[in-house]
């Protein structure tokens, strides 16, 4: 699946021709069309060759992004993705329902942008890499809390109820399990997938990558953090497998954008993603033939309820449980592509099962209508 947003996927159609409005030379017109029948807040991934073929001297030193009809200057991400080079642009832009929304590429030097994603390794707390947006933030564990009492292997929930990136304010601070008024992390995670890992299932069992040795930082904001964690090979069913882990969360989304690769699994591989079970009752949603598994925790007395989902892309998948956990199962090719987040009732967007329900379905409903993107 070609990645083209954390959130979406967007198909691409160039058309090389600059754009003028009023005093203010524009490099480009970009048109987006949203084909479904709902609007979308999202972050559109516009690639950078399209851009330069339009034209051929636009300048990421003098370059804003504003809606046509308005003006109104809108936020944006040149993604390197790793290199040295601008892979795409990123944009920030709300989209009415069936309808198309021209943006202007202008010649002209933009205002600071507040940055709403933001991720980093954290070796003052034993090698977590930790990663946010202005909803909600996850950890992972690294290799020194291996050898502690405290180690777990999947992802970890931190429930925010504040927009602004608070990784670095919580770790300073290192009380971030009781609520300042932005929220905590209660979530529980263990020697278990947590809110969404992955992991080869074979044999009715779940064989975990463990902790990540090795991370990488991609991008970091203000729209997109994407990373790599890479585990050493560990033995799965007679095979040495190397896992990695490429991970991306775009600002104003609940769910990360995950990829996986194995090394030396051959062309397929029975792979599991799954959410933690809880001892008391919770809600869940299981929809095989749609890829969604949707968990409404049991509420925590003293600090609330964890909405917690996953969506794969891919088909078919089964829907299953065993003694921890809540399970999509399915072939997988070596590498793939799936969707894991979560939500918290006190941050006010998802107070019910249903709410959050529904909006892991309007997710897999966008990623199935792309937005159609043209430069000229």
């Amino acid at each position: 699946m070609k990645h083209c947003c954390a959130s979406f996927l967007f198909c691409i159609v160039f058309n090389g021709v600059a754009a003028q409005q009023g005093t203010v030379p524009a490099y480009a017109t970009v048109t987006l069309h949203n084909p479904s029948g709902f609007e979308r807040t999202e972050v559109v991934s516009i690639p950078w060759s399209g851009i330069r073929e339009a034209a051929a001297a636009v300048d990421t030193a003098t370059f804003r992004v504003v809606l046509a009809a308005t003006g109104a200057t809108l936020p944006f991400q040149f993604e390197r993705a790793g290199t040295n080079t601008v892979q795409n642009l990123l944009v920030l832009v709300s989209l009415p329902a069936r309808a198309e929304t021209k943006l202007l590429l202008q010649r002209k030097s933009s205002a600071p942008i507040r940055p709403l994603t933001f991720g980093r390794h954290v070796p003052e707390r034993k090698d977590d890499f930790a990663w946010e947006n202005n909803r909600v933030a996850f950890r992972m564990y690294g290799k020194a809390l291996a050898a502690t009492n405290e180690n777990a292997y999947g992802i970890d929930v931190w429930s925010k109820r504040t927009d602004s990136l608070v990784i670095d304010k919580w770790y300073l601070g290192g009380d971030y399990h009781k609520d300042h008024g932005s929220g905590l992390d209660y979530y529980s995670v263990g020697y278990t997938l947590g809110a969404g890992d992955a992991a080869p299932y074979i044999g009715d069992s779940l064989w975990f990558s463990h902790n990540h040795h090795q991370w990488e930082v991609l991008d970091n904001g203000p729209l997109r953090t994407t990373f790599r964690l890479s585990y050493p090979a560990r033995e799965v069913a007679g095979r040495l497998l190397t896992a990695h882990k490429t991970i991306s969360l775009d600002a104003g989304t609940q769910l990360n954008r995950i990829t996986v690769r194995y090394d030396n699994a051959g062309d397929s591989l029975p792979v599991a993603i799954g959410i933690v079970r809880r001892a008391s009752a919770g809600v869940q949603l299981l929809d095989e033939q749609a890829g969604v598994l949707g968990y409404w925790e049991p509420t925590h007395p003293a600090s609330g309820t964890t909405g917690v989902g996953v969506l794969c892309t891919s088909a078919p998948v089964r829907a299953r449980q065993d003694p921890k956990h809540w399970l999509l199962t399915g072939r997988q090719a070596k590498e793939f592509t799936y969707y894991a987040g979560a939500c918290w009732d006190r941050a006010g967007l998802y107070r019910s099962s249903q709410q959050w329900f529904d909006y892991l379905r309007r997710f897999r409903e966008a990623l199935q209508q792309p937005v159609s993107v043209r430069v000229q």
